[in-house]
């Protein structure tokens, strides 16, 4: 597994180079900001709040086992429900939780939910760090569907059911649901089958349009970021998360996983938050 960062020359909320340390844990690496170590070690700063946003066909309980490492480590950790409903709204409402949360924040976001967090921190001070596991994070403009479709390698259209649904103000919307028996293969390959069974069937669905719905912001401009490449992913294609890392001057990890790398990789997703959080201190 390979891994590589690039730094932005300069960055708004915080100057970063040089290389964590903690990583010859895992099998991955990534590279980290000057004076992190330090920052990392040093008891008198506290430590921020861990906001974990989910993405489409799932829900909180895909950060189950990241939310017990960081807790482990010493993180206070939430991961508020994602509406799915609308790229605006889902954004709106992450932004008012935000608002409920004291201190510094380390805002995750894994899929669908990596579009969100990049609106949702837009004018937030007390984001330090946006981390995107398997995440979009789209520009000014961009949407999921288009970036998702930006490389060759997503075979998740095929999969899905259109699930039609009132909208609070009249007409119809359609739901996206990944088929429960091509769940597995698609979104979680490489955790076992009785666990993305349970995942298949409790899985949230996401409104089409707020895969179709243009970002507004793009937050990873003036907030410094982490990423988390999965490289056998089949709903975002590795060549795509890529790109929007390599533009995003995030620090970038590659790790040979599913989509739901939440589930199956926890440790290594766990890593590079607590990466973000320790490079960020203080700051």
């Amino acid at each position: 597994m390979n891994a590589s960062a690039v730094a932005r020359p300069t960055r708004k909320r915080v100057a970063v180079a040089g290389t964590l340390a903690g990583v010859a844990a895992l099998t991955l690496s990534a590279m980290a900001p000057a004076g992190a170590t330090a920052a990392g070690h040093d008891a008198t700063v506290k430590k921020p709040t861990i906001v974990l946003v989910h993405g489409a066909f799932a829900d909180s309980s895909s950060w189950n086992g990241v939310i017990e490492r960081l807790r482990k480590d010493g993180y206070p950790v939430v991961a508020p429900a994602n509406p799915l409903r609308g790229l605006k709204s889902d954004a709106d409402y992450v932004k008012s939780f935000l608002k409920s949360v004291e201190g510094p924040v380390v805002l995750a976001g894994h899929s669908y939910g990596g579009a969100v967090i990049s609106e949702a921190a837009t004018g937030e001070p007390d984001v330090e760090a946006l981390v995107y596991i398997a995440a979009f994070a789209p520009e000014k403009g961009e949407t999921a569907l288009g970036l998702s479709n930006k490389y060759p390698g997503s075979t998740l259209g095929p999969t899905l059911n259109s699930v039609p649904f009132p909208l609070p103000g009249g007409g119809t919307g359609q739901d996206l649901y990944i088929k429960a028996d091509s769940f597995h293969q698609q979104f979680a390959a490489d955790v076992p089958t009785r666990v993305s069974d349970l995942m298949a069937a409790t899985q949230r669905p996401v409104a089409a349009s707020a895969l179709e719905e243009p970002a507004a912001h793009a937050a990873w401009k003036d907030i410094p970021s982490w990423d988390l490449v999965t490289t056998q992913d089949l709903n975002i294609p590795a060549a795509a998360q890529r790109f929007m890392a390599r533009r995003a001057h995030s620090h970038t990890t590659e790790i040979k996983a599913s989509h739901a790398v939440t589930v199956s990789r926890p440790d290594a997703v766990g890593q590079v938050i607590e990466q973000a959080a320790r490079a960020t201190a203080g700051h």
